[in-house]
């Protein structure tokens, strides 16, 4: 039985060590009305777009999402699922559009694009688990 516990625990922790880096990352914003002030406790509705190239370029993701702010008025998402792993991080530059309605409704009236600069890139790092041909990979160190 012990022996059955100790092969069942190493097959469930090497399926950890092979696990994939989640096609997300974090979002968070403070979330204020028309007048300036917080919006706490309350859901809201926000609208994320990933644009090519410039930042009023082509949409290449969109997701939207309705997360509560907390008494500070943060809201704390979450970008990516879906279609999001599609994108072709290597082909351009990507900036990153948000709204917002503070309602919780469609009415966006609160918006901003700034340009992607170094996370989501780090998802292309994983391609380097196809990297072959180079002797640093391939020459053994020691006697």
């Amino acid at each position: 039985m012990k022996i059955f516990v100790f092969i069942f625990s190493g097959i469930i922790f090497s399926g950890t060590v092979f696990s994939q880096a989640p096609e997300k990352f974090s979002y968070q914003a403070v979330i204020r009305n028309n007048s300036g002030e917080l919006v706490k406790n309350k859901q809201v509705s926000i609208r994320i777009s990933i644009l090519q190239g410039l930042p009023n370029g082509s949409v290449v993701f969109t997701q939207t999402l309705n997360p509560t702010t907390n008494e500070n008025g943060l809201a704390s998402i979450e970008i990516g699922g879906g279609t999001f792993s599609s994108i072709k991080w290597t082909d351009n530059t990507y900036h990153l559009k948000t709204e917002c309605d503070p309602t919780g409704g469609t009415n966006y009236t609160i918006t901003g694009s700034s340009q992607i600069l170094s996370v989501p890139y780090a998802l292309h790092a994983k391609t380097a688990d196809n990297f072959t041909g180079d002797s640093i990979f391939s020459k053994t160190t020691g006697r």
